[in-house]
């Protein structure tokens, strides 16, 4: 199996966690509610599992004091890399993933092999970037997504890019496909994962110049997992379900689109039991386990992305997709240099 480039320093070097454990570096202040909200995700987490270690990076104090919060019994599973700052909006990626940044340290800590995966509810862009120059991107892949996993009416829904990438690229849209079929086989363990491009309508020709172009794209790939296009798709088809197990879009429209989806449950009364929105997503097309939360994530959020991280990682989902993509995206690749 091809490995990715930027593993772990623990991997590398061939020693693992011991068995049953693992550590998620935290970063305690993303987020609109931080540090207050993370610390209350951090402390659910760590009672809800308790094979999880936290690398809490940000000031040592609050990280203390989930430390105190835990059982004496417990209070060795909560490890903490100081971090002098948090990555604002108004940084920029660029500057909020590289200068010093909570972000950039939680990330180096995945990189360093002292963390097993990392989530963060600062700003994606900031993540991503933070991501992409700490864990290298995969060879093939150009422009990593932000996946979620949506519930629909006939089952879940794969979504993506959500926010890692803001510009249509064909080419992007078309490799971001190919990725959203391996991910749905070995995330949702689906056979031969429908793929479907979301557009203003299903007829052939429907959407602006990038659709167009990715629609033909699609239509000659050879997809991951036996995974067959389905065409175009509409925005009805990411909540009902049944037409496509993945939907691609841009992480622009994926952005919007999920959060309006999170609004109409919202001015509904709210989601019923076990069909919320999700608050966490993955990135994927970087060598580590990386998620991001909503801005807004609620400490119970932050919790239900911790644990994502972990299952991302006990699973070896990173790894797995990576190797079934292999070199089967570089034409897309080689094209996205020169997309419009």
């Amino acid at each position: 199996m091809w490995r990715t480039p930027g593993a772990p320093a623990r991997e590398r070097a061939g020693t693992v966690s011991p068995t049953g454990t693992l550590r998620i570096a935290v970063d305690l202040l993303g987020g609109d509610g931080a540090p207050a909200v993370v610390v209350d995700g951090a402390l659910y987490a760590c009672r809800a599992d308790p094979d999880l270690e936290l690398l809490l990076v940000g000031p040592p104090d609050i990280a203390g004091e989930v430390r105190a919060a835990l059982p004496a019994g417990h209070q060795h599973r909560v490890a903490v890399r100081p971090a002098p700052r948090a990555a604002a909006t108004a940084d920029g990626p660029v500057r909020g993933g590289r200068a010093g940044t909570s972000i950039q340290a939680a990330v180096a800590a995945v990189a360093e092999g002292a963390a097993d995966a990392v989530i963060s509810a600062g700003p994606s862009g900031a993540i991503v970037t933070a991501a992409a120059l700490g864990l290298g991107r995969w060879p093939t892949m150009r422009r990593p997504a932000l996946v979620a996993v949506l519930p629909a009416v006939t089952g879940p829904v794969v979504l993506l890019d959500v926010g890692a990438s803001v510009e249509a690229r064909p080419a992007t849209l078309a490799q971001h496909g190919l990725l959203g079929a391996a991910y749905a086989a070995v995330r949702l363990g689906l056979r031969r994962p429908r793929v479907g491009l979301l557009s203003i309508g299903v007829e052939p020709g429907k959407g602006d110049r990038a659709r167009r172009s990715a629609d033909t794209l699609l239509q000659t790939s050879a997809l991951p997992a036996a995974g067959r296009y389905v065409g175009l798709v509409e925005g009805h088809d990411v909540t009902l379900g049944g037409r496509a197990d993945v939907v691609v879009t841009d992480g622009f429209t994926g952005n919007v689109l999920l959060k309006g989806i999170e609004g109409a449950y919202a001015m509904a009364g709210g989601p019923e039991p076990g069909r919320i929105a999700p608050r966490a997503a993955m990135l994927l097309g970087v060598a580590g386990a990386v998620v991001v939360c909503h801005g807004a994530a609620s400490g119970a959020d932050l919790a239900a992305g911790i644990a994502l991280a972990a299952t991302l990682h006990r699973d070896q989902v990173t790894a797995t997709v990576a190797g079934m993509l292999d070199d089967s995206t570089r034409p897309l690749a080689d094209q996205d240099e020169v997309s419009p």
